[in-house]
């Protein structure tokens, strides 16, 4: 295992060498990046093919790191491509070398203790100084707490947990449990994974459906074009691989990210489109070898890759089940077998939280409701992971009255960073 340690102090000082954050603008490309620098696009040559795919994984907006010397002349970089990887581009000697390696971060569990003058969201930036915290304990008060009735005065004390890098939050905080405290009334809000709040625990909580009683049936129609669901990319499909942001790479032995879902197959068997679109691109495509590309409604866009043959052309529109390709092994594959991947709005996401189990169907049973006027007493079981420890832990910060933790501060006394690959 190897480290990179940058202490920002100790280089500013020793080697007059300066550490700054910024933002990815949007539509530059990495070798623009290197152009930006003078760096040689020979750099770009000895880059792997199945490297150079994640080249396009820099998004706009997304926080990077840079390492100057006196003279203006970059020594590091370290430009994300996803929440764990990152692209590490250093100088050695008289050339740049490129490599791809995990995110290093810290993470902690901070107090903040919110008086409330206007609303929850004013008074958490207040305290705290972050927008993102704000955002997250407005968004677990709102399904627990009528905010509305919040007075000056009232208090609102939680804990969150926050990753931090180079002393700055990285990624949004998750709020675990929250006390309201209006006048001499106190509220416990329990906090899911999800980022929403509960007043209960671990009972079940009841709460009424005010309107009318459904009285469904079913009845066969056509499938929708435009609200079809996505099918499976093959029949019979048989899982080897999942989505991972950190996977190990079966052949280059490494830490990659694996943007896709691989299915197990005989060379030849048919690969169906998931859903209706155009196909945007249909050849060759580096490690991935034969690839279809298609781009479908709602700002998705499935791709195939180390198919043997493609059967449809850039430009032509397919329908959902349609054989757009076949099975194969080209590229960088250990064998036959299909890697599927799917995008939303430009960034990749795992497949199977999308796709059917089940492959093409031309029609559906579809529910039909009719409704009677009625109120209805229903429960929703809430089990909240750590609810009575994060509780306790709470109540120490509140007992200790311990001030909110300020982020202004916390980035002006951060001296490094730490990351490994």
């Amino acid at each position: 295992m190897k480290y990179i340690i940058a202490v920002i102090l100790m280089i500013s000082v020793l080697f007059g060498a300066q550490v700054t954050h910024k933002e990815w603008e949007s539509g530059k490309t990495f070798s623009e990046y290197l152009a930006s620098y003078g760096i040689s696009a020979d750099l770009l040559e000895s880059i792997s093919k199945e490297d150079q795919k994640f080249l396009s994984e820099i998004r706009s907006r997304y926080q990077y790191y840079e390492l100057k010397n006196g003279s203006g002349t970059l020594l590091q970089a370290l430009i994300p491509i996803s929440e764990e990887m990152q692209i590490h581009l250093f100088k050695k000697k008289n050339r740049y070398e490129f490599d791809i390696i995990p995110i290093a971060y810290k993470q902690a569990v901070y107090f903040a203790k919110v008086i409330i003058e206007d609303n929850p969201y004013t008074d958490t930036v207040k305290a705290t100084h972050q927008t993102e915290v704000a955002k997250k304990i407005s968004q677990a008060l709102k399904g627990a707490i009528n905010t509305k009735k919040l007075h000056k005065g009232d208090e609102i004390d939680f804990i969150y947990d926050q990753k931090t890098r180079l002393g700055k939050s990285y990624v949004m905080p998750h709020i675990k449990v929250a006390r309201v405290k209006m006048g001499e009334k106190e509220q416990f809000v329990y906090v899911d994974e999800d980022g929403e709040g509960y007043k209960s625990s671990n009972k079940s909580q009841a709460y009424t459906v005010n309107g009318k009683r459904k009285i469904t049936f079913t009845r066969r129609v056509p499938v929708s074009r435009k609200n079809a669901r996505f099918g499976m990319p093959l029949r019979h499909a048989r899982i080897t691989s999942s989505f991972s942001y950190r996977r190990w790479h079966p052949i280059l032995h490494r830490y990659r990210p694996h943007h896709g879902t691989d299915f197990g197959a005989r060379r030849g068997t048919p690969l169906m489109a998931v859903n209706s679109g155009r196909v945007s691109f249909a050849g060759w495509m580096g490690g991935y070898g034969k690839v279809v590309k298609i781009r479908h409604a709602g700002g998705y866009e499935s791709l195939y890759a180390h198919q043997s043959r493609i059967r449809v052309k850039r430009g032509q529109r397919v329908k959902k089940g349609q054989i757009i390709g076949y099975v194969g092994s080209t590229g960088r594959s250990t064998g036959p077998h299909l890697h599927f991947g799917l995008m939303k709005n430009g960034r990749w996401i795992d497949p199977m939280k999308v796709l059917r189990k089940k492959s093409i169907k031309t029609s559906i049973l579809k529910k039909f409701t009719k409704y009677e006027a009625v109120k209805t007493t229903k429960y929703k079981q809430v089990l909240i992971k750590d609810a009575k420890a994060n509780k306790l832990r709470l109540m120490r910060y509140i007992k200790e009255n311990k001030p909110s933790f300020v982020w202004d501060g916390y980035e002006k006394i951060s001296m490094g960073v730490k990351d490994g690959k």
